[in-house]
């Protein structure tokens, strides 16, 4: 466990791979014994058909909820079940603890279909910054890390998202349209033009993997949920990408962002994406 004197960038150097043990404990215990063998009434619709939640989503996230402060005492879990039944406790994303931000399964529908487009999330903030994000795909088995100013690594080589190849179009995932206001339906449809191949995201998490491993270009998401981002975007960021609201700034965990946003894997990406986004608007 973290000692009184140690800070958060000490208590990464020394715990990382005990956060990536905790998260393949969970896996193991709670979300792949489920995976192609849930029953009817393990799932469950929170917001409509396409927002499920099951067992493993809900048992997944108590599990971290216990041992991730345990690593670190005086730290907070907001998990994307647990805020679903209590809105008030995402406030803590704005507090002055250590928050871990945790989605215990990014790509439900997924998960529910069988399909092994899957993952867990888990960031690790502190005012409101991002300091550390991990990113695990069970039934892929892979683990990808970020640490800020370190880098990034999946299963331990480094990722470098590198720049899309010239005169290629534009691979860019985006958010299901039942999530759109009308408002950001106007901004994304300008990315169905001449020079862009646009497609409905899949796993958030995977996608921003996805960019951040040079196999996706750009991601338009119209949602603020930190728990889809928090981990994804550090992942971007630290394997050389960048991200950008159509107010152009960086999306801000805590909130308040203009919709939609970009991540891209490099700066001019994002700044191209963003210019269709708003030409859109």
């Amino acid at each position: 466990m973290i000692e009184d004197s140690e800070t958060i960038d000490e208590f990464l150097a020394r715990h990382a791979s005990d956060v990536e043990e905790a998260m393949r404990k969970a896996a193991a215990a709670e979300i792949m014994p489920r995976w192609r063998q849930l029953a009817e009434h393990e799932v469950d619709q929170k917001n409509g058909p396409h927002d499920l939640v099951t067992d493993a989503d809900r048992k997944a996230e108590l599990y971290l909820t216990r041992a991730l402060p345990a690593l670190l005492p005086g730290s907070v879990v907001v998990g994307e079940e647990a805020v679903h039944a209590n809105p008030a406790s995402y406030e803590a994303i704005r507090g002055d603890a250590p928050v871990w931000i945790v989605d215990p399964v990014d790509g439900t529908r997924q998960f529910v279909r069988g399909e092994p487009g899957f993952c867990t999330l888990v960031a690790l903030a502190l005012d409101g910054v991002v300091r550390a994000s991990w990113t695990y795909a069970p039934a892929l088995d892979l683990l990808a890390l970020a640490i800020r100013g370190r880098g990034a690594t999946l299963d331990g080589e480094p990722l470098h998202a590198g720049s899309p190849e010239p005169g290629r179009d534009l691979d860019v995932a985006t958010s299901h349209p039942d999530y759109t206001t009308q408002e950001q339906k106007a901004a994304l449809l300008g990315l169905w033009t001449q020079g862009v191949a646009p497609r409905p995201c899949g796993s958030a998490g995977l996608e921003y993997l996805a960019i951040a491993r040079g196999r996706l270009d750009a991601v338009a998401f119209s949602w603020e949920a930190a728990w889809d981002h928090a981990a994804g975007l550090l992942l971007v960021e630290e394997s050389g990408g960048a991200h950008l609201t159509v107010a152009d700034e960086p999306f801000r965990i805590t909130g308040g962002n203009a919709l939609p946003f970009t991540a891209a894997r490099d700066a001019a990406t994002a700044r191209r994406v963003r210019g269709l986004l708003t030409a859109g608007a």
